[in-house]
């Protein structure tokens, strides 16, 4: 599958507000900027979600502004006693109000309400998440102060159409941040450790069909003394110009073609496999713990089912080179959505 790497940095939408140059990078080559596009407020979607986690625990965190509601959300994640806690608010019709910023480089994201306070600063190289949650769960607060390093490095970023008229999604993907920091709830702490924990972060803007459905796997660990990270997805836009499936190995991606999620329909105590156009991803995952969070609300609705396992196999570098995968701690998800 031939696929095309945008160098140049550029506006991300030409003037009748399409992608200007479909593609992926391994940086913001593009410029995002709202006001350039030219559907209604209420359809522009903008989101950063985080996820830090090690072979024991983790968290999750979302901050969303999607035009006509915001969702913001918390997750505890207990991988070896195999329990989750999830708390989710809807914020009405935020329509730009969050004031998501257009990089991912640079802005802070702040929401506080009176259960929640969370808060995402970015410096040079370094991200912080910071939360406090009064009545997270069985009455109990949860709060968190965890630092991410990032190293100069590649990412994956992808600006590619959707179906439909000036819908488009922009999106990156930063794998194999380094976690130091602590979670706290119900009198345990959760600490992470640089040396061997990992933080991801999900960056996206842009105007989405209606109703999607898509997948994603994602997963960071060292591997032979360095930071090894994954992203493959399936399902976010017209991927004929691009995928978001690439490899991380010491700071460089090594790009993949087409991956397939082979997903249970019903249970999911079962394997799920993977397999790839260009044999570079051949995987089995064991999993582990599901997160189950549905929401529904007049006419917005999602289900999302996120699947924390183990995986193993073989991937391929860029030279030739295998990654043999043995019990790598990691995600996998599929996700139907209505908004």
């Amino acid at each position: 599958m031939r696929q095309h790497e945008v160098t140049k940095e550029q506006p991300l939408l030409d003037a009748d507000g399409r992608i200007r140059e479909p593609g992926w990078a391994r940086r913001q080559v593009w410029k995002y900027d709202r006001n350039q596009i030219h559907s209604p407020k209420f359809r522009i979607k903008e989101r950063d979600r985080y996820l830090v986690m090690n072979e024991d625990f983790g968290a999750a965190f979302t901050l969303s502004d999607n035009g006509y509601f915001g969702l913001q959300s918390v997750s505890l994640l207990n991988f070896k006693e195999k329990w989750e806690h999830t708390e989710q608010i809807l914020t009405p019709v935020p329509m730009g109000r969050m004031h998501m910023p257009a990089s991912s480089g640079q802005g802070d994201v702040v929401y506080r309400d009176k259960k929640l306070r969370l808060e995402y600063r970015v410096d040079e190289g370094r991200r912080r998440i910071s939360c406090d949650m009064k009545d997270f769960w069985k009455g109990k607060p949860f709060c968190c102060e965890v630092t991410l390093e990032q190293p100069e490095m590649d990412t994956i970023v992808t600006a590619v159409p959707w179906k439909g008229k000036r819908t488009f999604c922009y999106h990156q993907k930063i794998n194999c941040m380094p976690a130091e920091g602590y979670m706290a709830f119900d009198d345990v702490t959760y600490w992470f450790d640089p040396a061997k924990d990992y933080g991801t972060l999900d960056w996206g803007r842009g105007v989405w069909p209606y109703a999607g459905t898509w997948y994603w796997s994602s997963g960071n660990g060292t591997v032979g003394g360095k930071p090894f990270g994954f992203n493959i997805g399936c399902g976010f836009g017209n991927t004929s110009a691009a995928t978001e499936n690439i490899l991380f190995y010491d700071g460089v991606g090594h790009k993949l073609g087409d991956v397939a999620f082979h997903a249970p329909e019903t249970d999911d105590r079962k394997k799920w496999t993977f397999t790839s156009s260009d044999g570079r991803f051949e995987m089995e995952f064991e999993p582990v713990l599901n997160r189950v969070s549905s929401m529904s609300a007049l006419i917005v609705s999602s289900d999302e089912r996120q699947v924390f396992g183990r995986m193993s196999g073989r991937a391929v570098l860029d030279d030739g080179r295998f990654i043999e995968l043995k019990d790598f701690m990691c995600f996998a998800e599929k996700v139907n959505c209505r908004h």
